[in-house]
């Protein structure tokens, strides 16, 4: 848009001197004058008015001012009558277009349209009221010095507009940089709340060790926590990687705008966000550690209880109605055949004890070590131990006093029958081996590997082996049965009853032998079906380790990859940027081959697998490998932009970076992408930096704000450009408000609604403290200790 002054000095140049000018002036009039347009429109003049000293007449300064309205293509150039105030009206609408609305003024009210202009300008611009608008309307010549006089001081009034614009434009490209730097603070400390917060939420929950009673709820727990590791995780792992980018990325800007770097709120470095992740990783670690823990304790819980009951019921079925049993006294009334009887079949009953102490004992050590894994349900294991325990104290008193009757009354007694007592005291122990047969047979077991169940498969194989010498004394047994028979047969002896010394029969014999020889097969049949999911899980490991066995190396050698294409000099940044582009894509592609050894992982905790010798890679290592592989290409990307980022601001040439990188290099010896303190300082000295303590030091702030140790090579090109870039100051934003207001030490409210953009001034007002000083108009800001804010510490 022209401004007046430019177009005065344009208008200037076709100007003549005053005498020829006037000479000039009559030609123009009757060029005028010849125009048909013009008969009807004499007299008229435009609706821009700017004063030049050149002119000397009414007519001539209508020339002007139409000449002016053309030239600068503000208002349309439409011919009115002299002085109709619309010429004055513009003037003051083109500068302060707040004073007036000019599309409300009439070309029919000349006396209104002046008064408007002379009251605005006396209120608004403190251009006194020097002109009588009848006079200038109602007089055919006005005085032309007076109307001169009054025009110039409009020249005066608006001489410093532009400069206020240029002022106002510098401020606003400052509050802008502020207002976004600010906005990106905002958005980090928010991020980071939101990530700690999540952190600090998860962590009690992962802590959580209280145990479930059964092994279904604890299953859940193992998949609640699938589900966290799969689902719930993941993304906050990419918000802890963007948090750090979002970092880098702002401490970058405020060091391209001459900010100070930004250091976020108590807790919310990233160096707090670090080590509250690390943090929570370990309590993670751990915590499927105790799951997988607990759920190996209650299967072995649930096996012991089930076994326990199981010996429990065989136990108390076998104890059933001995108290009663020993307590009799059927030997007071008893003859001798029965007393002997009786004798005999209490050493047998004797020796079927001792064989159940085994028993006892080992009811007792399963109760202990279901104690000792916190069974739930310990109080009714206790309490069912302690009865049988006391049950079996009392069968050994009872046992013993019946002894010690009968031994008194079989001094009495001289007769008894070898044949029977034999088969009773054969028949009980073999009665034994069967029932310890027939338990061993249905005995529950558990196993982890193809080797304990091959394990056993060999011991029932060498058990089978001995089913053999166990028929032979079957037949032995049954022999003497039938040696009993065939001595009553043969002389004529009438057996009445059954062995009086024992309750076991021939019958009984035979009907357990047939239940044994029954549960041979189906103990075969269990053993190949766990033959056969040992192996389906022995399939699960060695599939599980080959994908293991890939991954883990592919993950390591694309970590080491990614830090080559950091450290070595390979073309631009952008084709650095593409080329890490490609790595995160071909790294992105990858993660359906993570996904399935996740699935086969839950496949693995399904089947309750715990070990696997084939790979030294657990789903751990290939999960923290994974997310450390995605951080890594993330920062490494956002370094590539950071540098594309300096150099841009800074005009750095390829050239000037494929320097800095070498140099970087040279002095890299862990070729990590870091340089060590003295590294550093090496470098610098072959730069030729005269470097003592404190300077270096100094510079260490600059480089390391967060004193992490190392000096990365962002930070090293940051340090090298310093110097060389252009950027505003505290005192450039001080003088550009003090042209807004007027030069007095502080601005008002109206000067920043009117002088700046809305959301800008806005800004000003929401941030500037009350102006203290002596005789301040009212809503005085206070200007220079807001601009010396924006450069200083900030607690955004």
């Amino acid at each position: 848009m022209t401004t007046v002054i430019e177009t005065q000095v344009q208008y200037n140049t076709y100007m003549m001197s005053t005498e020829d000018y006037m000479t000039q002036e009559d030609d123009w009039d009757r060029d005028l004058l010849l125009d048909p347009a013009w008969e009807k429109q004499q007299r008229k003049v435009c609706s821009y008015v700017y004063a030049e000293h050149h002119c000397h007449t009414i007519k001539t300064f209508s020339k002007t001012i139409l000449f002016l309205n053309v030239f600068s293509g503000k208002y349309e150039p439409i011919c009115i009558s002299p002085f109709d105030g619309l010429a004055l009206c513009a003037l003051i609408h083109r500068h302060r277009p707040d004073l007036i609305d000019y599309s409300k003024l009439r070309k029919d009210d000349p006396i209104g349209n002046l008064n408007t202009a002379f009251e605005v300008a006396e209120k608004y611009l403190d251009i006194p009221k020097m002109l009588d608008a009848e006079d200038i309307v109602n007089t055919p010549k006005p005085d032309e010095k007076a109307i001169m006089t009054y025009v110039s001081c409009f020249y005066h009034a608006f001489a410093g507009a532009e400069q206020a614009e240029t002022a106002a434009n510098r401020i606003c490209k400052v509050l802008a940089v502020n207002q976004e730097n600010e906005r990106l603070m905002e958005e980090y400390e928010k991020l980071a709340s939101e990530l700690l917060e999540w952190i600090r939420r998860t962590i009690p929950w992962l802590e959580n060790r209280v145990a479930e009673q059964t092994m279904r709820a604890m299953q859940q727990k193992l998949e609640d926590f699938r589900d966290y590791r799969r689902i719930h995780k993941p993304p906050r792992v990419q918000e802890k990687c963007q948090l750090e980018i979002n970092f880098n990325t702002l401490q970058t800007k405020l060091r391209l705008s001459n900010r100070p770097a930004f250091m976020p709120s108590e807790g919310k470095m990233v160096s707090d966000i670090a080590n509250a992740w690390k943090g929570l990783e370990q309590v993670e670690k751990g915590y499927e550690e105790w799951l997988l823990t607990e759920i190996r304790r209650l299967e072995r819980l649930d096996h012991l209880a089930e076994k326990f009951k199981q010996k429990c019921s065989l136990h108390e079925s076998w104890t059933a109605g001995k108290e009663q049993l020993l307590s009799q006294k059927d030997y007071e009334t008893a003859s001798l055949m029965e007393i002997r009887a009786l004798m005999r079949k209490h050493e047998a009953f004797e020796s079927d004890l001792a064989a159940h102490q085994d028993r006892v004992e080992q009811i007792a050590a399963i109760a202990q070590e279901l104690n000792e894994l916190d069974y739930h349900d310990a109080a009714s294991v206790n309490t069912r131990c302690q009865g049988i325990c006391d049950q079996w104290d009392n069968l050994g008193t009872l046992t013993q006093k019946r002894r010690d009757a009968l031994e008194r009354v079989e001094k009495l007694w001289e007769t008894i029958d070898q044949l029977y007592l034999e088969f009773a005291k054969r028949a009980a122990p073999f009665n034994n081996w069967m029932d310890g047969a027939m338990e061993d047979l249905q005995d529950m077991f558990i196993v982890h590997s193809i080797e304990e169940i091959q394990s056993l498969i060999t011991a029932h194989d060498q058990y089978k082996a001995t089913l053999p010498e166990a028929d032979k004394e079957r037949i032995a047994i049954m022999g003497i049965q039938n040696e009993i028979t065939k001595i009553a047969q043969t002389y004529g002896i009438k057996l009445v009853g059954v062995n009086p010394y024992t309750v076991l029969s021939p019958q009984d014999i035979t009907n357990k032998w047939e239940a044994v020889k029954q549960l041979v097969p189906l103990r075969d049949q269990m053993l190949q079906e766990e033959v056969a999911r040992q192996q389906a899980n022995e399939r699960l490991r060695r599939s599980f380790a080959a994908q293991a066995n890939i991954i883990g190396p592919w993950i390591q050698t694309k970590m080491e990859e990614i830090g080559h294409v950091s450290v070595d000099i390979t073309g631009s940044l952008e084709e650095q940027m593409n080329n890490l582009k490609q790595y995160e894509q071909n790294i992105i592609n990858y993660k359906s081959n993570i996904d399935k050894q996740e699935g086969d992982h839950q496949l693995i905790q399904e089947a309750l697998i715990f070990d696997n010798k084939h790979t030294n890679y657990t789903m751990e290592h290939v999960r923290v490998g994974w997310e450390q592989l995605l951080t890594t290409i993330a920062r490494t990307i956002n370094e590539v932009e950071n540098q594309i980022l300096t150099r841009d601001a800074k005009g750095i040439s390829q050239e000037q970076l494929n320097e800095f990188r070498a140099s970087f290099n040279h002095f890299d010896r862990k070729r990590n992408g870091m340089m060590d303190p003295d590294d550093f300082r090496a470098c610098l000295i072959s730069m030729g930096y005269d470097l003592g303590e404190v300077e270096f030091a100094r510079i260490m702030t600059l480089v390391d704000p967060n004193n992490t140790g190392v000096v990365t090579f962002q930070a090293f090109i940051d340090f090298m450009t310093r110097e060389t870039a252009e950027t505003d100051t505290a005192e450039q934003v001080m003088a550009s408000f003090k042209i807004l207001a007027s030069d007095k030490p502080y601005i008002t409210v109206e000067e920043l609604r009117r002088e700046l953009p809305l959301e800008q001034a806005e800004y000003c007002i929401s941030r500037m403290t009350k102006y203290i000083g002596p005789e301040v108009a009212p809503g005085a800001l206070d200007y220079i200790s807001f601009s010396s804010a924006l450069y200083g510490e900030s607690d955004l």
